[in-house]
């Protein structure tokens, strides 16, 4: 097509020269010259050569035109020759982009569904970790740096109470005040970039396990808090560990009981005898010293029937009983077992009893109320030993109330009272290295006591005291 447009250009370019040619020799007089070649000598133009010469002139230009199109087309030939060279190789280009085109769409696409693939199953992985954070029994708070909380889940919500839109992005501290873990804890863990496992218990109320994990190789740096509540665990535990030491000391009771009762019996009967005979003889002192010795042999023997109880029912189920009964019995065990050569004996010390009407029965383990209150009472009775003469009327108190769905016992004397040291740690298990006879402190100590109230009855014991007054001790059996 290019070249087309150059042939007619060429013509009209040899048009114009040649109208141009035959304009100039019009206008400058040289066509006058010209004819005047073709002029006979008489002056007759001769148009004759003249149609010769312009017939020649016409072929030689229609003949220098007739090349220049011959040459023409051949270089039009030889242009439309390259052109369609040039149009297969454009089309097998084309066809080799469009190929190359194709398999890399084909990629492309096939790399597009893998990313989709990917970020589906990172999608459902996230959502997967997520729903496991979320639904796991275990408290999980993240923290970064500057103890900003990352991470709330719901039983950190269950358990604080504090909804995790009011927690993300908040100090834990100012979240939560009343957090036990301290920030120089959470500091400490991240310094030594370890594990840190703490346990926070208040008995009979709460036992919990906590953990810091510093985060490490991660892009952002910070710690995670596991908050673990045992409390059921721990109570479980302790309640096998408590009921093979009853199941222990009931079988060692019962032994010692059997092997105590016959040699006991023995001396009462063989000591009775010997005063029958003495009695005859009117020796009145060796009388008097019988006499003592078969009252201390009948309270062996009120410890050993005691022992029997203890060992024949350390294995009972839970069951209805009734409390003041179970005091009245204390109070009669402690007459037979409580007393001190030439000191004060259980006996002679004043009970009050102040029990209110109607009182609804307890489900208890009976044998491990007995011990409870055996060990309260004897608690007493040393507290007003001890006072001796400072005190004129040793008194022993009991108090029984219902008050709000629980059913109240008080305990109380009037002997030597405790500092606020010994009450805080009179429910604190005792360790020392001291030998027995030196365990001034031991009798006490009401750890076993407080575990049988607190863990095996979900009931809750006190104390309050004044050194000066005396002590109670309080004691909740929850009725509902």
């Amino acid at each position: 097509m290019n070249h087309t447009k150059k042939i007619i250009i060429d013509m009209k370019k040899y048009l114009i020269f040649t109208a141009v040619a035959v304009a100039i020799i019009y206008f400058s007089g040289l066509l006058e010259t010209f004819i005047q070649l073709f002029k006979s000598d008489e002056g007759v133009t001769n148009w004759q050569h003249i149609a010769n010469f312009s017939s020649g002139v016409l072929i030689i230009i229609l003949s220098i035109t007739a090349i220049t199109l011959f040459f023409s087309r051949a270089e039009k030939e030889k242009a439309n020759s390259e052109l369609e060279a040039i149009k297969e190789d454009l089309e097998d280009r084309v066809k080799e982009r469009t190929a190359t085109l194709d398999r890399s769409n084909k990629l492309l696409k096939e790399e597009i569904e893998k990313h989709l693939k990917t970020s589906e199953r990172l999608k459902a992985s996230e959502h997967y970790i997520n729903s496991i954070l979320t639904s796991m029994p275990t408290m999980l708070v993240g923290l970064d740096d500057d103890g900003i909380i990352t991470q709330w889940n719901e039983t950190a919500v269950k358990y604080t109470g504090v909804s995790a839109a009011d927690a993300l992005g908040k100090d834990l501290w100012d979240a939560y005040p009343i957090i036990t873990i301290s920030r120089e804890q959470v500091n400490e863990a991240q310094s030594k970039e370890a594990p840190t496992t703490i346990r926070q218990n208040q008995r009979g109320l709460f036992h919990f396990d906590i953990t810091i994990y510093p985060l490490q190789r991660s892009d952002e740096s910070g710690v995670v808090l596991l908050i673990n509540d045992v409390s059921q665990q721990v109570k479980s535990e302790n309640k096998l560990i408590q009921r093979d030491m009853m199941s222990s000391m009931g079988e060692l009771a019962s032994s010692m009981a059997h092997d105590m009762s016959a040699p006991l019996r023995g001396m009462i009967e063989d000591i009775g005898k010997i005063e029958s005979q003495l009695n005859s003889q009117k020796d009145e002192k060796v009388s008097s010293l019988l006499a003592h010795a078969i009252c201390q042999g009948q309270q062996a023997s009120a410890i050993v029937a005691n022992l029997l109880n203890f060992a024949s029912s350390a294995n009972n189920v839970k069951q209805n009983a009734n409390i003041s009964e179970l005091v009245d019995h204390s109070i009669e065990l402690a007459k037979n077992v409580l007393s001190v050569n030439g000191e004060l004996k259980f006996s002679d010390i004043a009970i009050e009893r102040d029990y209110d009407s109607s009182l609804p029965t307890i489900n208890c383990h009976v044998s491990e109320i007995q011990q409870v209150l055996l060990s309260l009472l004897r608690h007493c009775y040393h507290a007003l030993r001890k006072a001796g003469e400072e005190n004129l009327e040793p008194r022993i108190s009991v108090r029984l109330l219902e008050s709000y769905d629980a059913l109240w016992l008080k305990i109380s004397h009037n002997g030597i009272g405790l500092t606020s040291e010994e009450q805080q740690s009179i429910f604190e298990p005792f360790f020392t290295n001291q030998p027995l006879d030196k365990q001034d402190d031991a009798d006490k100590r009401l750890s076993f006591s407080y575990f049988v109230i607190t863990e095996h009855h979900y009931g809750q014991m006190a104390v309050t005291s004044d050194l000066g007054v005396g002590t109670t001790f309080h004691i909740e059996f929850q009725l509902k």
